[in-house]
């Protein structure tokens, strides 16, 4: 740093974490400190002695302190190449010092964005001088060294006592900057993109790494999970692992589909979801979750075991010994009191995930998926169905009970891949056939199941007698809806909108079935 006679630095933060003290070090080794505003009297008031930005350009902080850096005297210390001798004769004819270190961080645009509702409260947070100076120093990154990130600060200090500040860490905290303000800019367009009725004509996206991950779906495929907005509400993301070994790639993919469809349920009555490979294997509601988490286990106990485990509410003892008894690889729950805690210690491996709340299953957002050379971008299915909404289709009606155990399947079958079946009785699920080519082949493997579950268990007959059935699309035959009257079903609840919807129906009142129409469907891919 030989730009000026004595190299400096220019500090302008909100976040001060640790500010004082780096601008301490930087001090002690001969830098010169220029700041603005808030930071400017926290470095003073921490005795250090620093220069006002208005110092520098002869000019005041205006608008409120919307422009105090926007100045040649600043832009052209960042953005001058001190390898140029017309560079050098610029600033020394125009009296401008150059500027060998710059630290800023951005107003919190996205905490506020979060926090509030006030339109110009927010649009206050969007920092207008601070990504200007950052992308100067970033571009002249040979010959300034940028700084965005609290973490970076020690190891800056260690480069400056061992010869300077590296190429290289100087080129990586370039385009460290340069993320920084993409992903703050980002967030911004997002923002702008919610007053629009349609997507956006460009994506914008913006996401933390926040952990690493040993490999992908397999083992040859490198992968790490990221965080997105910091409003995201209650969910994986968001949650504290308790104990257990690291997540994996289908650890996350596997916990996020049991956590969503555990949401459904609200918190009225104990849910408990059992997920393997992001299906369900078991759902239930129950009196207590020791209950429900034995009724969904029910439904298919050799595909629980390595498992996922979602419930809506804190874990207890009985429900936590009950999760134990086969091994499971995660648990997800609002809380754990202390005699659940610990009886998951003693399975050191499996992890533990604390959310403090439930997803709001009713609130869309996007759900992005990746294609080849492109990205599929929908609003997330958050269409939901009450008793208000059917329509009886059949001679007879859907008993209450039956009622209630076609919406529960129904809620569940949301969250099943396509094509998705669910048999249901007594608010819990007794055959789950999902993600077959065939809609006929996914009603024969949950009555197939249900008859496992029978073998296993030992009962008088499958759990399909006296069942309902939820189907996520329309029966396109009849064929269907047969084979689920031969596994003893009394009621079907699907999308209608079939071209032989007439014979579908006919077929159900031939066999006394009950049948009600949603007109929407949940197709998962």
């Amino acid at each position: 740093m030989t730009a000026s006679p004595q190299p400096r630095a220019l500090i302008s933060v909100w976040n001060k974490d640790g500010i004082t003290d780096f601008a301490k070090a930087l001090a002690d080794r001969g830098i010169s400190l220029v700041s603005t505003g808030g930071t400017a009297r926290a470095l003073s008031d921490a005795g250090l002695n620093v220069t006002g930005v208005s110092e520098v350009t002869g000019f005041p902080e205006i608008l409120d302190g919307r422009v105090k850096t926007l100045h040649p005297k600043i832009h052209g210390g960042l953005l001058a190449r001190r390898d140029l001798a017309e560079h050098r004769h610029a600033l020394e004819t125009h009296d401008i010092a150059g500027i060998d270190l710059l630290i800023v961080n951005l107003y919190p645009f996205v905490e506020t964005r979060a926090a509030s509702t006030d339109r110009d409260e927010i649009v206050e947070m969007i920092d207008i001088g601070g990504p200007a100076m950052i992308r100067a120093a970033a571009k002249n990154h040979r010959h300034v060294t940028v700084l965005v990130d609290p973490s970076d600060y020690p190891r800056v200090l260690k480069t400056l006592d061992h010869g300077g500040v590296s190429e290289t860490l100087k080129r990586e905290l370039a385009g460290k900057a340069f993320a920084h303000t993409a992903a703050y800019d980002a967030a911004i367009a997002a923002w702008f993109a919610e007053d629009n009725e349609t997507l956006p004509d460009t994506l914008t996206l913006t996401a933390k790494k926040a952990l690493d991950l040993r490999y992908g779906e397999n083992p040859h495929q490198t992968a790490a999970f990221y965080s997105g907005t910091a409003d995201a509400g209650p969910g994986i993301a968001t949650a504290e692992q308790i104990q257990g070994k690291a997540l994996s790639f289908n650890n996350i993919n596997d916990t996020d589909a049991a956590v969503q469809l555990v949401s459904e349920f609200g918190t009225e009555q104990p849910a408990v979801v059992i997920v393997k490979h992001a299906n369900p294997c078991g759902v239930a509601l129950g009196h207590a979750l020791e209950d429900a988490y034995s009724k969904a286990f029910a439904c298919d106990r050799t595909s629980a075991f390595g498992g996922i485990i979602a419930v809506n509410r804190p874990l207890d003892g009985a429900s936590a010994k009950a999760m134990t008894e086969i091994f499971t690889e995660v648990v997800i729950a609002p809380d754990a009191d202390a005699d659940a805690r610990a009886i998951f210690a003693e399975r050191k491996n499996l992890r533990l995930l604390l959310t403090g709340g439930l997803p709001d299953p009713s609130v869309g957002g996007p759900d992005l998926r990746t294609v080849s050379g492109g990205y599929l971008l929908q609003d997330r299915d958050a269409g939901r169905i009450g008793a208000d909404d059917l329509h009886v289709v059949t001679k007879r009606a859907p008993t209450e009970h039956e009622l209630s155990d076609l919406l529960f399947a129904w809620r569940v079958a949301k969250h099943v891949k396509s094509n998705a079946i669910v048999y249901a009785k007594d608010q819990a699920t007794v055959g789950i056939g999902a993600g077959q080519m065939s809609r006929v082949d996914s009603t024969r493997i949950a009555a197939r199941k249900a008859k496992d579950a029978q073998a296993a268990s030992g009962a008088a007959e499958p759990a399909t007698i006296g069942s309902v059935v939820a189907s996520d699309a329309f029966f396109p035959f009849a064929d269907g809806l047969m084979t689920a009257a031969e596994a003893g079903a009394t009621a079907l609840i699907q999308p209608g909108g079939s071209v032989r919807d007439k014979e579908v129906i006919a077929a159900a009142d031939d066999r006394d079935l009950a049948m009600v129409f949603t007109g929407m469907r949940h197709f998962r891919h």
